[in-house]
């Protein structure tokens, strides 16, 4: 009974982190920019059974035979690419156009989130115990990876979790017909058909099957759960086999993970950050906005915010349990997810790579909080 409640709460955990939360969500890994929809928005919208009956309509307006049409177009585009005939072939007979990933797409679900309501649920005890039995299982492989890439192994084996359970939950899609159906659903066409095409290059390259490139609705692949784009930029062969394997080869997972961090500028021996206590009548303009356009805009705000351990602690910074701040030169910026009644962390150079993965105060937190929870155990 326990291994079935664990397995369906990692279930519905997963489900959720697959479609991350966001201020202005944006990820680089999944699918709302390179996947991970944002579903976490405020203020509160609940869809009505008007609002709903059009979503469905409006999906339905996409049909099974209008995207036969899409995909011959997209066929002899891929022939005029220069892809091989045979691959061409046996990709586009295999393609069905999925009317549930436009539903999905277009009826995102929103509803109100705090990191309070976010993080019980996201680093819960299941979670936190399953991510100290999987680091201490996968010991040495871990240890070869932060060895090689730089990275602390409770940050892969964090990420690891919140974006597939572990690879428990990694997505049942076709890759291919996911990505082909959110082209021909056309909110974003240009993406998914880069996405698409980018696909078929994994597949040329030989890393995995055709009929093991399996997904998240929205293309969302593996252990990972990276969109194409991101397996080509990132994806490592960790066990030297000669394949990119996310889907199945836990090595190549990790070391994926990892690539992707030290790839975005992580820094060894710095963590990701700190709960802080504001003092009486602190000025919140030292805080980075929230609602920024894009991640340019976002670290220009960072960069205001910026200063070092010392000079928080001089305007009155303490730590959560209220000790004095490190007298360090260390540089943070003020983070408060949650606006002035919420909780307020100094953020660490590497807080900004996790955001490059998922620019999502909520989601950032929860990797920190599940990594620091494994160092505990």
């Amino acid at each position: 009974m326990f291994r079935f409640v664990l397995i369906a709460s990692l279930a519905l955990s997963a489900a959720a982190c697959s479609s991350n939360a966001s201020d202005t969500a944006t990820s680089s890994v999944g699918a709302s920019s390179q996947s991970q929809t944002a579903v976490i928005k405020q203020p509160k919208v609940t869809k009505n059974k008007a609002e709903t009956k059009k979503t469905t309509a409006q999906a339905q307006a996409k049909t099974a035979r209008g995207f036969a049409k899409y995909s011959k177009a997209l066929k002899k585009e891929a022939l005029a690419r220069g892809y091989d005939k045979k691959l061409v072939e046996q990709v586009f007979a295999s393609l069905k156009f999925h009317a549930k990933v436009v539903v999905a797409d277009k009826g995102q679900p929103e509803f109100v989130e705090t990191l309070d309501t976010y993080l019980p649920k996201r680093v819960n005890k299941q979670r936190i115990d399953m991510a100290r039995k999987m680091y201490q299982t996968h010991q040495t492989e871990l240890q070869q990876v932060e060895k090689k890439y730089g990275v602390p192994a409770r940050f892969v084996v964090a990420l690891w979790g919140l974006e597939s359970a572990f690879g428990r939950i990694t997505g049942n899609y076709s890759v291919p017909s996911a990505l082909a159906t959110l082209a021909y659903e056309g909110r974003r066409e240009a993406f998914f058909k880069d996405e698409f095409f980018l696909a078929l290059d994994i597949l040329a390259e030989g890393h995995i099957s055709l009929k093991d490139m399996k997904g998240s609705w929205a293309g969302a692949m593996g252990h990972t759960q990276f969109m194409p784009s991101s397996f080509m930029k990132y994806a490592q062969d960790g066990d030297g086999d000669g394949h990119k394997d996310i889907w199945t080869n836990r090595s190549d997972a990790f070391a994926s993970i990892a690539n992707y961090l030290k790839t975005e500028g992580w820094q060894q021996g710095v963590t990701w950050g700190r709960q802080v206590k504001l003092p009486d009548n602190f000025d919140f303009s030292l805080v980075i906005p929230k609602g920024s356009k894009d991640r340019a805009q976002w670290l220009s705000w960072w960069a205001k915010s910026e200063r070092t351990l010392r000079d928080w602690h001089k305007l009155g910074l303490t730590n959560i349990d209220g000790s004095a701040l490190p007298a360090a030169n260390l540089k943070a910026a003020l983070v408060m997810p949650d606006d002035k009644e919420g909780r307020a962390y100094l953020a660490y150079h590497n807080y900004q790579t996790l955001m490059h993965w998922n620019r999502s105060y909520y989601f950032v937190s929860s990797v920190g909080y599940l990594a620091d929870e494994i160092s505990r155990g």
